[in-house]
């Protein structure tokens, strides 16, 4: 009586434990749990910058994150159009005149994923060479993406001007005093 119940038990715990075996699923509906559901044009780092280190901008490097469902970067395959716009202040659409012809990039192959995925940032980096480009002019700068097998994103970011640098016609030279104790500050009335 003992081993039938034994064996009873032993065969419901090997059933049971069939049924919660992972399910499998196809490498497709994997791909599409990963896949971009976003994007966005990084705001901190795109910036009027000088690439060539002369002093004058050569255009605007952008920054492009995109995003799966849960919220973390990922990489995405298919083409980007840059455009870029006069800034209009006040108004409900800031984008202006075009000034710009748009720019395309591919990335669609091993050596484009290459060439434009900074691994620090996790985004992918584009160079929009434009030597005419301002520091000190706002501009609205749109991005769209179309993904390589369907769906399309965008995202339309304001450039600010950069703050201007404060230059003095002479240089002083600061000499830091070495503290041997703490400092002691007091407070102003």
């Amino acid at each position: 009586m003992v081993r039938r119940l034994v064996g009873v038990i032993a065969l419901a715990v090997l059933a049971g434990g069939c049924g919660s075996q992972p399910e499998w699923h196809s490498g497709h509906r994997h791909q599409e749990m990963f896949a971009p559901t976003a994007m966005r044009i990084h705001p901190v780092f795109t910036q009027v910058r000088d690439w060539t280190n002369d002093g004058r901008p050569d255009g605007i490097e952008v920054l492009v994150e995109f995003q799966d469902r849960f919220g973390d970067p990922v990489k995405a395959s298919g083409q980007a159009l840059f455009e870029v716009y006069a800034f209009r202040q006040g108004s409900p659409d800031p984008r202006g005149a075009r000034l710009v012809e748009p720019f395309v990039a591919n990335i669609d192959n091993v050596a484009s994923q290459r060439d434009h995925w900074n691994r620090t940032s996790r985004c992918y980096s584009f160079q929009l060479a434009w030597p005419v480009v301002r520091q000190n002019e706002a501009y609205v700068l749109t991005a769209s993406f179309q993904l390589e097998g369907g769906g399309r994103f965008t995202d339309q970011l304001v450039l600010k001007p950069m703050a201007k640098e404060i230059r003095s016609e002479h240089t002083e030279q600061f000499i830091p005093v070495p503290t041997t104790g703490p400092v002691e500050s007091t407070p102003e009335p």
